[in-house]
């Protein structure tokens, strides 16, 4: 009973917002590193993100679990150095999830043409009417 309820748990009216992504920590996390494919050093992704150790540790492993983000240990100078990297994965359902938030944004666009004033809309839909 209790994985039924799972299920239905934070559904989204939009099927490809996935929650791991969504989130806006995990979201930062993502973009940071679509952004620099060679990776990034903890600390630095901790400060494009403005997370704090903890935080960032707990985001990364969510995202390592699904499988999105590669976590690598080594050394550098003789000091422990962790460097994250997206994953094929994770490049994926980055990609797949930024398209989702386009048809959102056009849908909200469309919607709401009646309720706003025509400035009001230009670069939230690639069309412009």
């Amino acid at each position: 009973m209790k994985a039924k309820a799972q299920s239905n748990e934070g559904r989204f009216a939009y099927q490809g917002l996935d929650r791991v992504i969504h989130e806006r920590a995990r979201l930062s996390v993502l973009t940071s590193l679509i952004t620099n494919p060679k990776g990034l050093v903890f600390n630095d992704l901790k400060e494009l993100c403005s997370l704090t150790d903890g935080n960032l540790s707990r985001h990364l492993s969510v995202l390592e679990k699904e499988k999105m983000v590669r976590i690598e240990k080594g050394q550098d100078r003789n000091r422990p150095q962790t460097t994250c990297r997206i994953t094929p994965e994770g490049r994926k359902r980055y990609l797949e999830y930024l398209l989702t938030l386009e048809r959102v944004v056009k849908d909200a666009a469309k919607g709401n043409k009646d309720e706003v004033a025509p400035g009001q809309l230009r670069g939230l839909t690639t069309s412009r009417a």
